[in-house]
């Protein structure tokens, strides 16, 4: 049986506040936006929050001794204090500003990698990963030697924790870096599990939570990791803006990554001495608007509630599962147990990307490709990639339906 989301989600309700969703496409055909995995749509209040600030309250932050950059240091140092209460960081200190996810995972790479790791460590990955938590590490072990170890998945699409295991066992892992949730196979990773394996020899863990932060409440103290990143335009914040929460003694052992104003405390021709945490990681002008953005973001699902949310979603999920699965000659990619929004899937009959052109003629958005999981493709033995649809909490039912009816369509087509 369905799980049903609660009563006060409100979805029908919920669409109202996102002015692209009543935008007409091609033909006059409504939009069905199933590429939230990618980036959200961005509600009304995080679009007028962003203006408010440029036409009133906009200057330079950290640096000015005037009224505006006054208001505007506040009003960036209050979204760092929501990020906080958004994650249950302890303080707001341990937030630090990036452009995103993958900027965060650099700068971990960088900062704790080349910084903090030891020669002769290795950092521990998984098959399920982004691009984004593979290529750092990929430059760390030819830059510096540190050993790249890949903790295989099942078939199903779950963590081999066997595998994790053993591979943790010599204790030579000096960081274990895990996506919380795939942005493949929707595939939710046991994180606590994993924290407590990785502790247990010695391992530091770094959390890529760019898609679970979307769906679900994250508690960085209850799940115990030492790092965690989100960003915030699949938030349904702006581009530009994302988040790396560490524990205060790491990132205090950590080197910066980037040089120049407002990351030093002071400079001569000689030395410079960096500034505390966090600003020792924002080096120049921050994105000030993004972070007014993120913070109304932030507001916004916090307000409809993550555990509304993820019920919605966990509704969508039970649905999208059954309904594609009636479609001739789909195959869904993974049957994890605990899965997310994200379904990407091949048709027999179809490349990925003629599907996802042929789907966009009847306005619905979905992403086609390996999106940035080339090995994970790989280890299906899906060269061609697939075709992708990603549900947001403005996601219906009926969306999913449509999807349906759309891919039953075009595999006559194509054939």
């Amino acid at each position: 049986m369905d799980t049903l989301a609660p009563a006060t989600f409100d979805v029908a309700r919920i669409r109202q506040d996102f002015p692209i969703l009543s935008q007409p496409q091609a033909r006059g055909r409504p939009l069905v936006f199933l590429d939230s995995g990618a980036s959200a749509q961005k509600p009304r209040v995080v679009i007028d929050a962003m203006v408010r600030c440029m036409e009133t309250a906009y200057a330079n932050v950290h640096r000015g001794a005037y009224r505006l950059s006054e208001l505007a240091t506040n009003s960036y140092e209050a979204a760092r204090e929501a990020t906080a209460r958004f994650i249950n960081a302890v303080d707001a200190r341990e937030i630090v500003f990036t452009r995103n996810s993958t900027e965060a995972m650099n700068l971990v790479a960088h900062g704790w990698g080349r910084g903090v790791m030891k020669p002769g460590q290795a950092v521990l990955i998984s098959e399920l990963e982004h691009h984004a938590n593979i290529v750092p590490w990929q430059m760390l072990r030819d830059d510096k030697g540190n050993e790249l170890r890949v903790c295989r998945i099942t078939d199903s699409g779950e963590l081999d924790l066997d595998d994790l295991e053993m591979k943790l066992a010599d204790g030579k892992v000096g960081l274990v870096a895990i996506a919380h949730m795939s942005n493949v196979l929707g595939t939710v990773t046991p994180v606590e599990r994993i924290v407590a394996m990785a502790h247990a020899h010695g391992a530091k863990v770094l959390l890529d939570g760019s898609q679970a932060a979307v769906h679900r409440r994250v508690d960085v103290q209850a799940i115990g990791c030492d790092f965690y990143c989100f960003t915030g335009h699949k938030l349904y914040g702006p581009t530009g803006i994302g988040v790396l929460w560490g524990k205060p003694e790491h990132l205090d052992r950590m080197p910066p990554m980037l040089g120049g104003g407002d990351m030093i405390s002071y400079v001569t021709f000689e030395k410079s001495e960096w500034a505390p945490v966090p600003a020792k990681f924002e080096a120049g002008t921050p994105a000030i608007v993004e972070a007014v953005g993120l913070h109304a973001a932030i507001d916004y699902v916090t307000a409809i509630g993550m555990p509304a949310i993820e019920a919605h979603e966990r509704s969508l999920v039970d649905h999208a599962t059954s309904t594609l699965a009636t479609v001739p000659g789909l195959t869904l990619l993974g049957a994890a147990q605990d899965r997310g929004g994200v379904f990407a899937f091949a048709l027999d009959a179809a490349h990925p990307h003629d599907l996802a052109t042929l789907l966009d003629r009847a306005g619905i958005a979905v992403r086609a490709g390996r999106h940035c999981a080339e090995p994970l493709h790989t280890r299906f033995g899906l060269e061609n990639g697939t075709t992708r649809a990603s549900f947001g909490l403005y996601t219906t039912r009926e969306e999913i339906d449509i999807l349906a009816q759309a891919l039953t369509e075009a595999r006559e087509f194509f054939r």
